[in-house]
Order: structure tokens, then sequence, then C-alpha cells
């Protein structure tokens, strides 16, 4: 009998409230436990909770400098309780690279991810594969160089981001402070020389061929994975039929927060929004809302647990996705794991997203006129949105539960595995 599959991932960071890459860890390397593979993962701060389905997770810890120079908390940026460890050269680097602005957490952790498995190797550990996820730090080649295969996780290049970036920028100083902090040339080098590249759609895939210059036939759609016995309906929680939601922050323009409250004063009065997003007076949305002359009907949840978010999908009438451009489009797919249909853009990979669940219907990208009407089109007949409800929760769950995505990226795994057969594992030997 062959034995189990041992792939190790590494990730940056860890937990699931730090963004997307610590969900997509806990439940991909879940679900690949129970089809059976053996799953270790070297991580960073902020740490995953507990993963019992692991073989082993190690820790890798930093200093944490870019969290607390974006927290302004300069003073605890050398801890006095740390001592002479603050002056080791990465530390030395993480501290002046967050200083002047830059990222330094993938190149760092990169490096201390490869010492840790270098280590490993020499005791006599063995791994099939190396999963990154989104690092893509130059340490990431001397694991490949070992003789490790590699894949990486990119659910979009840094390139999107940074183009967002400039879009908020309001001052040459801000511009260039966006050039210097996205390790978009360390990324794109490192993404050309590894054995595969998961992607969450077909836009993303031809987004990170264009701006990382990678050879197509090296990246694999694969789709962002939904917990579906999380999202999913639930009979009891009553529908609003009223209230649209979103979720999306309004400081990030990709999100399209600002059209969606010029549609919304080209909707019906009784139709109310709530936006899940930070309700900081300071949040602008407040302020398009006044002067559009609905504030009255706008209510910002600030910070929620992932259950209300369930609940709200649940309970809401339309689930409303304005984007300029998405990667995936989360927000679209767990409105439609929960039955709720969507209104969204044709933008990004959102028809790709509405096209495999069928759970509600695209309008023109960046047109407050045409997201109000597709709202009006569908709040018009109960009748189609239900039908839109159970077809795009059936299709969730048929295409972008856990389970399949996890099956496909093992499938994945396997395609390189037997494109590199008969190549040394690893050219490091055991100590013993």
């Amino acid at each position: 009998m062959p034995r189990p599959l041992r792939v190790c991932f590494i990730a940056y960071r860890g937990n699931m409230a730090c963004g997307g890459q610590g969900i997509y860890l806990y439940f991909l390397t879940r679900e690949l436990a129970r089809q059976g593979i053996e799953v270790d993962i070297i991580v960073g701060p902020p740490y995953p909770d507990s993963m019992p389905f692991a073989q082993n997770v190690q820790l890798l810890p930093n200093q944490e400098h870019w969290a607390r120079w974006f927290t302004r908390d300069y003073a605890g940026m050398i801890p006095a309780e740390r001592g002479l460890s603050a002056l080791s050269p990465l530390h030395l680097y993480e501290l002046g690279a967050s200083r002047l602005g830059f990222l330094p957490e993938p190149f760092a952790f990169s490096l201390r991810a490869f010492r840790a498995l270098a280590s490993r190797l020499r005791k006599g550990e063995r791994w099939d594969l190396v999963h990154d996820v989104q690092c893509l730090g130059y340490g990431v080649l001397g694991l490949k160089a070992m003789g490790l295969p590699v894949v990486t996780t990119i659910h979009h290049p840094l390139t999107v981001d940074r183009r967002a970036s400039f879009v908020r920028d309001e001052t040459l100083r801000d511009a260039v402070g966006t050039m210097s902090f996205y390790p978009i040339g360390m990324q794109s080098f490192v993404a050309r020389r590894i054995d595969r590249i998961f992607t969450s759609s077909n836009e993303s895939a031809a987004t990170i061929a264009r701006d990382f210059k990678v050879r197509p036939s090296q990246i694999h759609n694969i789709y962002n994975g939904l917990d579906t016995d999380l999202y999913s309906p639930d009979e009891s929680v009553p529908r609003d039929p009223y209230r649209l939601l979103c979720v999306g922050r309004a400081a990030d323009p990709n999100k399209g927060i600002r059209n969606l409250i010029r549609a919304l004063a080209l909707m019906p009065p009784e139709l109310k929004l709530t936006l899940v997003d930070n309700d900081h007076p300071g949040n602008e949305v407040f302020k398009w809302a006044r002067e559009l002359g609905v504030a009255d009907r706008l209510h910002v949840t600030g910070r929620i647990a992932t259950e209300s978010l369930v609940d709200l999908y649940r309970g809401s009438a339309l689930t409303l996705v304005p984007s300029h451009y998405e990667g995936f489009g989360l927000p679209a797919a767990e409105s439609m794991a929960c039955g709720t249909p969507v209104v969204a853009s044709r933008a990004g990979a959102l028809p790709e997203v509405m096209h495999l669940c069928q759970g509600g219907l695209l309008v023109e990208r960046d047109s407050p006129e045409a997201l109000a009407q597709g709202v009006k089109e569908l709040m018009s007949s109960a009748d189609e949105r239900d039908r839109l409800g159970r077809t795009g929760q059936k299709r969730v769950e048929a295409h972008l539960s856990w389970r399949q995505i996890a099956r496909v990226t093992a499938e994945g795994y396997a395609e390189v595995l037997e494109e590199r057969k008969g190549l040394p594992t690893t050219t490091i030997t055991s100590d013993n």
C-alpha cells in the first residue's frame, strides 16, 4: 500500500482574522488531511487557531515590527525585554524596512521557513511537496534549490492592490510610498521560477500572467473554497424583504461603495442598506450618504463575528457586490451559499463566479443606474429571488465547498509530481 502524500505548507500569516490567507490555510489543510494527505504547517504571526488535523505546526516568531509601525507603536518596535536578539540581521532588516514604509514580512518569513525546513531535512524528515501561501519570498527558491517541488497560491497579484492604492493617494509622497511598499519585484521573480501557481479565477490567472510575466501554462485555476456547513440556509432566520446587504470596505476603491451609495439614492425609499464595514465616524461612506440624502437608510455594522455575518446573509433580501475589481468575489459566493441572491458588477472574476453558481444577475460596472435597475428587477419578483437563491445554494455546494477545492488541489499536486517524476525529492541528506 503506498504511503500517504506528505505536504508542508508555509504561510507568513496564519490567523483567520488577518485575511483570506489565514482562512485558506486553515480550511484547505483541514480538508486535505480528511482526504488522507499528511499536512505539516510552518507559519508566522498572527498564528492560526488550533489545527489538530496537522501532523505538526511549527510557529516562526518575529518581532512584528511592521504591525507596530502600522499602528504607530514606534516605542514598541524594539522591546527592551528581548535584548540583543533584536540586533540579529533579519530583525534589523525588518525594523529598518518597516520604518521606511516597506512590507518586510514575505522576504523575512521565507528565509526563516527555508532555515526551518533545511534543519528538519537534515534530521531526516521528508516531504513530497511544499505549498507556499502568498509569500513568494526569495527563501522559497532556496526550497526549490534543495530539490523540493514547490507550488504557491496567489489569489491575486499585489499589482492589483498597488493600483488601488494609487487611486487613494492624494500626494506625491503617498504615491512614492505606494510604489515602495509592495514587494512586487521579488514576488514576480519567484513566481516565474516555481513549479505551479494555484489561483482562484481565470481573471486572476490572466492578471498574474500579465503582471508577473508568468507562463499561462504554469497557472492552475482552482477557485476559492467555502465552509458550506457554516455558510448555508437557515429558515429559522427571518428574512427582511427590504434589507439590502453589502460586505466591503469604503476605503478600498475596488469595492465600489461610493457607486453603491449613489445607486441607493435611485432605489425605492423603503429599501435600506446594511454595509459590513468599519463604523468609525471618519468612514467616508457616512459623508457620501449625507450628501445624497440617504443617511437614514444606511446602517454600517462595524466589526462583526462570522456567525453574525452568516445571519445577515440569510436574513437579507439581496446581497450587492458593486466592485470595480474582484479576483474572486467571496461575498457573492458566501451569499449564494446562504440562499440569498446577488446583484453583482460585471467586473474582474465576478462574471465567472456568477456564471458558475447562477444565483443572481450581473450589471454594468461602475454604473449606479445599472445597479439600481438590477435591484429593482429582482425586488419586483419574490418567486425569482427564491428560485435564484435555491439554484445558487446548490451550485455553491457542488463547486465551491472546501471538500471539492481540496480534491482539485490534490489533483494539482499529482500533476506537479508526475512532471517531476525521476527527480530527487531533496538533495539534502540526513546527518545520521
